[in-house]
């Protein structure tokens, strides 16, 4: 049986001589594995296909719990991230945490809202700006995935939140600092707040601190890293 589906290359790994298997997180089967044969050979028309970051319509032959990709047509390649380093490492982030997100086959809504803004993501980082994109893409895609950050006032007693902050890695909230919670910065509330769309000032401290909040985050929640993220820090 032969299925057509938007997808986008997390990982590649090489599989024999010629081939590989490709992650693909799709828009309508979730995170799916695929074959793609004679790929690695000189001159073959699907290597585009076989490269992380590939956004492309794939057509996939399914036999059992195995499927070989048989055709794909390029939506987008984003290869100017290649270009730059800290785009570069923004952008593997994106496709680490889309791999420890979507643990495998889910529904349909759920796949193709991190697919959509996977590839926003990876899309604007493209063009630049990749630090402040990268937390925007976290924090949507942790909201999709049942994990939302709570910026907004103190999540123990409700009160308006100062200047002195913590955060709660439990809830993903942040609080008063007489409710308790770890330290954190007023320029990472504030900059998660405008990566959120929410009223916030964006600033180069408050990125830096904001990703080291969201990997220890993303790791309480999910038990999993996002490895890149200490090799962005060394060029964001």
């Amino acid at each position: 049986m032969e299925f057509k589906t938007d997808a986008l290359v997390l990982r590649a790994a090489d599989y024999g001589e010629n081939d590989k298997i490709v992650t693909l997180l799709t828009a309508d089967r979730g995170k799916i594995a695929a074959g793609m044969k004679g790929v690695k050979k000189a001159g073959a028309k699907l290597k585009f296909a076989a490269q992380p970051f590939c956004f492309a319509e794939y057509v996939l032959a399914s036999r059992g719990e195995r499927n070989t990709v048989v055709s794909a047509s390029l939506h987008d390649g984003f290869y100017p991230l290649r270009e730059r380093l800290d785009a570069y490492y923004a952008a593997v982030c994106v496709l680490e945490a889309c791999d420890k997100l979507v643990l495998g086959e889910t529904a349909e809504a759920d796949g193709r809202e991190i697919l959509l803004s996977a590839v926003h993501a990876l899309s604007g980082i493209a063009e630049g700006d990749s630090a402040f994109l990268l937390i925007r893409f976290l924090t949507e895609a942790l909201a999709l995935s049942g994990f939302p950050l709570r910026a907004d006032v103190c999540a123990a007693c409700g009160k308006p939140l100062g200047d002195r902050l913590g955060f709660d890695f439990k809830d993903g909230a942040f609080c008063c600092a007489e409710c308790g919670g770890a330290a954190a910065s007023k320029s990472t509330y504030l900059t998660l707040r405008a990566a959120m769309g929410l009223s916030g000032e964006r600033s180069a401290d408050g990125e830096k601190r904001a990703l080291r909040l969201l990997r220890v985050y993303f790791n309480a929640q999910t038990d999993s890293d996002i490895p890149s993220l200490g090799e962005f820090a060394a060029f964001a």
